[in-house]
């Protein structure tokens, strides 16, 4: 499983111009479900996601969790994270888990989140054409690749 995390002040989700997901402070997070991903790399996500200390603390140094802060999280899945560009001008998107088996993934891990962080997670529509706003706060942005997922099977 891959992700792109950006720690926000704000951010929100629309599908065809209605708000499927919003939140304030706290972390976006786009999340590719790859092929061979299963119950450890998602479990894997959530629980680095909710634990990751990128907020600031009383003296300014990034050591706060997600839970520390009580922040929100608003996940949005992203296939075109697995794409591989390293030949020709076209990704390829072989990498990506497919949508019949990644959407009730994708539904489990957002289950597992909300389980961990106490409260709803929202989320953008699984497959839609999405539009994503967001206010970076940092900026402070990193990639997450689970221990177990595509890339390290393949290094």
């Amino acid at each position: 499983m891959r992700a792109v995390v950006q720690r926000v002040s704000q951010a929100s989700v629309s599908v065809d111009g209605v708000c499927t997901g919003a939140i304030g402070p706290g972390l976006l997070v786009l999340a590719c479900i790859e092929s061979g991903d299963g119950e450890a790399e998602l479990a894997w996500m959530a629980r680095k996601l909710v634990q990751l200390r990128i907020f600031a603390d009383a003296h300014g140094a990034m050591n706060r969790s997600l839970l520390d802060v009580n922040g929100e999280l608003l996940a949005i899945s992203q296939f075109t994270l697995a794409g591989d560009c390293r030949k020709g001008n076209r990704p390829s998107f072989v990498r990506a888990e497919r949508p019949e088996r990644a959407a009730p993934m994708f539904a489990d891990w957002l289950h597992t989140l909300s389980v961990q962080l106490g409260k709803p997670v929202p989320s953008g529509v699984f497959g839609a054409d999405m539009q994503v706003s967001l206010v970076n706060d940092g900026p402070v942005t990193l990639w997450l690749q689970s221990p177990g997922g595509e890339a390290s099977r393949t290094s």
